[in-house]
């Protein structure tokens, strides 16, 4: 038998399903970690490419990892918080119209599910099992009404998760300067595009394809906006 992602047993069903579904921030981290180590990174080619010193790179690396970071929390929170909001007001709305307008809330329970095959005593036993209970109900209107999941991210976790995968990973192509070798661009080159593929790689275990290959398409990612960073350092280092 090939190996399953969770037991099938009954027992290890009731404990599965009793903790509830699960709220994700892999989004959060893999964005934070991605755009943390793209961002450093182009700085620090930009400033490479017009031959500025390392004291200037570990300065704009660390005022970006900083600044940027925490910009990208705040704009996650945001974004986040008004998904959150959206929720609560729909919920509100489906509680209004559930005690106003009850039957008319279940004619739409009923075309719902008569759109899915259900017909017959099928549909009247959905119909009057799902509106039976209220909490299904108004659950059941935001999933299928309004396509929302039963369980909404926090905008305080969504957005710490963006900024300590933004730092953690935005570090990475630092490391060679802070640590004073006397060459560190090939280094943080080689280090940064390990990160972009250990990103890639791991986001893969959320996704259908190969780890290889989305490691590989995240370096690519990666590694094109460091090479307009390092090209508009070039063309612009006249001007340092």
């Amino acid at each position: 038998m090939p190996l399953l992602e969770h037991s099938h047993k009954p027992r290890d069903i009731a404990k599965r399903l009793g903790r509830g579904p699960k709220v994700s921030y892999l989004r959060d981290w893999v964005y934070g970690g991605i755009d943390g180590t793209v961002t450093t990174f182009a700085i620090m080619a930009g400033v490479v490419g017009a031959n500025l010193s390392s004291t200037v790179v570990v300065i704009l690396g660390v005022a970006n990892l900083l600044a940027d970071g925490f910009s990208m929390a705040a704009g996650n929170f945001t974004g986040t918080k008004a998904e959150h909001d959206e929720y609560e007001q729909l919920r509100r709305m489906e509680e209004r119209h559930i005690e106003l307008a009850p039957e008319g809330e279940r004619e739409e329970i009923r075309q719902i599910f008569r759109a899915k095959g259900f017909e017959g005593d099928a549909l009247d036993t959905v119909v009057r099992v799902l509106t039976k209970h209220r909490s299904s109900w108004i659950e059941t209107m935001m999933r299928e009404e309004h396509g929302l999941p039963s369980v909404v991210r926090s905008p305080i976790h969504a957005a710490l998760y963006t900024f300590v995968a933004f730092v953690l990973c935005g570090s990475v192509p630092l490391l060679p300067y802070l640590l004073g070798l006397e060459h560190p661009e090939w280094p943080s080159a080689i280090m940064t595009g390990a990160t972009f593929f250990a990103i890639g790689s791991f986001r893969s275990r959320w996704s259908p394809k190969p780890w290889w290959l989305a490691g590989f398409e995240t370096l690519a990612i990666g590694m094109l906006a460091a090479g307009v960073a390092f090209a508009v350092g070039s063309l612009l280092k006249g001007l340092a």
